[in-house]
């Protein structure tokens, strides 16, 4: 690698590490005798594998110079930093050689818009096209559309990345134009309108014909920006429930707000990222996808923002007492899950194993629920604990939340995700 393209790694890759919405699942690209690469597996950028490998990939801007002027954003035009831009090329050969050195296992691609949406997009298929056809490289492709993009080029794109995505950015029309005035709802959501007839046609045509290539097989993804504006966190929840009744979309993303620019008085001045927010919203996405719960039961007008001092289960649970407690061995799937302190795979192994006897309080710690939260939210064969019922929601979520428990006080400004047992 010579000391231009050096140069540019260093300054792209640094003004792509804002965009949080890079990790892959859902496609199963493999390699073939005459090329190289496999997308075969769970996450890429430093996500982890079931087998716990941890695959990362290139997380790279084909450029960071941009014709808009988004508040928010590091690679605003009016920002006085270095830019650079990559030739296609130089960005072909780069990904192959960080493969065959084993640094990467695949590519994020994204850029800012230089002449028009059209003139960039351009560009980034022409990344993917090259790999694909001339490199034969099997690898993990996750193409950032741009906003604005005809609908022909993003056909063509989901015709060689695994994943397309679109960021939504700030979740308030009014906000975003306010924010970032050169872009509107209209520019975002019809490129990702085009990806989804893209990946739905795609699916008809393989069920008629034996060889159809795939079109984007990881769906699509998108991202918000939270803390940037004064969206409150229902506003949040029933924008990204609206979005996964569409078929195609696998993930939204949730990027606390980093003050990177100088001071913009349409920015709020925060000191640091709102990184507890940010956690809890993707507690409540996991509500959404994988507990059965609404947006309006997790957040709304009573209570428009998440507690940030505890999760959104245990929040929704302490609001109603009178669901509660449930019988762990005559309580069906649904209501199982709405205990805080019991995760899917703790469900379905209830469900399991209370047919072969009624379970007791050893028997759930076995299964890895967490009794401390759950047992004032359950009865069993044996649990001699006293349940909310007994005692006041107050009061439980004051013993819950009792910082003087013996153990060393977490930095509440670290994230942690904790699903499976929240």
């Amino acid at each position: 690698m010579n000391e231009a393209v050096l140069e540019k790694l260093k300054i792209l890759a640094e003004s792509a590490k804002y965009d949080v919405s890079c990790a892959s699942s859902g496609t199963s690209r493999r390699n073939t005798s005459s090329g190289i690469g496999s997308a075969t597996g769970w996450g890429i950028c430093h996500s982890f594998a079931e087998d716990g490998r941890c695959i990362s990939l290139l997380k790279i801007m084909l450029t960071n110079h941009c014709i808009y002027d988004c508040a928010y954003c590091i690679n605003r035009r009016s920002n006085d930093l270095k830019r650079a831009t990559f030739s296609v090329t130089e960005l072909v050969n780069l990904t192959i050689e960080f493969y065959r050195r084993n640094y990467i296992e695949g590519l994020f691609l994204s850029s800012g818009v230089v002449r028009n949406p059209d003139y960039t997009m351009e560009r980034l298929v022409r990344v993917a096209k090259e790999l694909r056809l001339n490199h034969r490289y099997n690898g993990y492709i996750h193409l950032k559309s741009i906003p604005g993009a005809s609908r022909e080029l993003i056909n063509e794109a989901g015709l060689y990345a695994d994943r397309l995505s679109v960021n939504i950015e700030i979740p308030n029309e009014q906000s975003l134009q306010l924010l970032a005035p050169d872009k509107n709802f209209q520019s975002v959501f019809t490129p990702m309108r085009y990806i989804r007839q893209g990946i739905l046609e795609n699916l008809e045509d393989r069920k008629k014909f034996r060889k159809v290539p795939r079109f984007a097989p990881a769906g699509q993804s998108t991202q918000m920006i939270i803390g940037a504006s004064p969206d409150q966190d229902k506003d949040i929840l029933h924008l990204s429930s609206a979005l996964y009744q569409r078929p195609t979309l696998k993930r939204v993303y949730y990027s606390g707000f980093v003050p990177v620019n100088e001071y913009d008085p349409r920015l709020p001045a925060l000191k640091q990222p709102p990184l507890v927010r940010e956690n809890r919203l993707y507690q409540a996405d996991w509500l959404m996808r994988f507990y059965h719960f609404k947006a309006e039961e997790i957040a709304n007008e009573a209570y428009p923002d998440l507690d940030l001092e505890i999760d959104p289960k245990l929040a929704w649970a302490l609001r109603h007492p009178e669901k509660f407690p449930v019988d762990i061995n005559k309580a069906d799937y649904e209501m199982i899950l709405r205990v805080p302190g019991i995760g899917v795979k703790s469900a379905k192994l209830i469900l399991v194993s209370r047919r072969y006897g009624k379970l007791g309080s050893q028997q759930l710690q076995k299964m890895g629920i967490v009794l401390k939260k759950a047992r004032y939210f359950i009865t069993c064969q044996e649990l001699p604990y006293q349940t909310i019922q007994e005692i006041h929601p107050d009061q439980v979520r004051k013993i819950l939340t009792n910082k003087n428990t013996g153990r060393k006080r977490e930095d509440p400004r670290q994230l942690k995700l904790q699903f499976e047992d929240d």
